[in-house]
């Protein structure tokens, strides 16, 4: 089988999307199938449209292409939208969000009905969660369609239970955020949350030094934030003053991009992965914390729901609340609640398909789809 993947932009890029595309392509390829990586338009949602005037010579480039099936990330829609009733070969979207859900206002009306349009042009769609399938569907995707979804063990950590529990009693509670530096990921409500803390609770007390207590026991902690800064100045200014007007800012660290094993090291070394981001359409980065032991506090928006028990092998909070996420911090001050949340995020870690499992499934359906 000969395989066109289209995505906008460089698939070696860092984002989890990109990952997941790159995850893909070498699995197909592991399995015998020729793999063609055509990349669109990248540079902002208008310019993906203008592609519209020239959706004719794209499609043509597309089926020249010979692959038995065209998989579509589903980031290139609007470069798509006018492209596929003009392609000739089968056409599968890959979709890892639905990008309408990460915009606002009159810009998250307008990009829906590009989206829609785009999901009633494809012959089938992979998935990375449940969640994102039932919304595509309700968007008017097609029933043929699979999920796939990302794995946790990239890194694949050799963490013992013994390590989670004798971690867990290390002080300060060390918090880490992961991702990019942008307003979808929610960090300045983490920033909130966590300046919170050095308010104590109404149970509890503050000793004016970044420990509050609810039980007769202080709390300390440290954030790290790791990822591009670079995506959002703006928005990073405002989360440095924030942090600075709230008297936390020397508790906070950012470390910018890391690569791979900077990432696991700090993995390693935390206590919890904090993004609660205003939609996650999957979270591939609380499932890889989760192999090293660290309890994730996720969104409950998107698809981080399907592999975090909350309360159990995790907390799932909502968008933009501060509240929630200085309660769910308190509570693993508790080291002991700490430690059993650790064991069992690592669990629920062990307990998920691989990469290969689920690439597997991918690379089966596309065989269906090209038969």
């Amino acid at each position: 089988m000969h395989v066109g993947l289209v995505i906008a932009g460089d698939i070696d890029d860092g984002s989890g999307g990109f990952y997941y595309d790159r995850r893909l392509r070498d699995r197909l390829r592991d399995r015998g199938h020729e793999v063609t990586v055509a990349s669109l338009s990248w540079e902002s949602y208008p310019r993906q449209l203008a592609d519209a005037l020239r959706a004719r010579r794209i499609a043509t480039q597309l089926d020249a292409i010979g692959a038995d099936v065209l998989v579509e990330d589903g980031l290139a829609h609007p470069s798509l939208v006018a492209v596929n009733p003009r392609v000739e070969t089968p056409t599968v979207a890959l979709l890892h969000m639905i990008a309408s859900r990460a915009r606002a206002g009159l810009v998250r009306y307008g990009v829906r009905q590009i989206e829609r349009r785009f999901l009633s042009t494809v012959d089938a769609a992979v998935y990375n969660a449940e969640a994102t399938r039932r919304a595509a569907e309700a968007m008017g995707a097609p029933e043929r369609s699979v999920v796939a979804p990302p794995a946790g063990d990239r890194f694949s950590p050799d963490v013992s239970t013994a390590a989670i529990r004798e971690r867990a009693a290390e002080r300060p509670l060390e918090i880490t955020f992961l991702g990019n530096v942008v307003e979808r990921k929610g960090l300045d409500a983490l920033v909130e949350g966590v300046s919170r803390l050095d308010r104590g609770s109404e149970s509890g007390r503050s000793d004016g030094g970044g420990r509050s207590d609810t039980d007769g026991r202080s709390v300390d902690y440290r954030l790290t934030v790791v990822g591009d800064t670079d995506r959002d100045p703006a928005y990073v200014d405002r989360v440095r003053d924030a942090a600075a007007d709230a008297g936390i800012a020397g508790r906070i660290q950012f470390t910018g991009r890391l690569d791979d094993d900077a990432v696991a090291d700090r993995l390693r070394e935390t206590h919890v992965l904090a993004v609660p981001s205003r939609y996650e359409p999957f979270g591939m980065v609380y499932l890889e914390a989760m192999g090293f032991g660290c309890v994730p506090l996720a969104t409950t928006v998107g698809g981080a729901a399907e592999f975090v028990r909350d309360g159990e092998s995790g907390f799932l909070v909502a968008p933009e609340d501060a509240d929630a996420i200085a309660d769910r911090l308190r509570r693993l001050a508790d080291r002991e609640r700490l430690a059993e949340m650790g064991t069992a995020a690592r669990q629920a870690y062990e307990a998920w398909p691989t990469w290969t499992e689920s690439m597997d499934d991918a690379v089966d359906f596309f065989e269906e789809v090209a038969r």
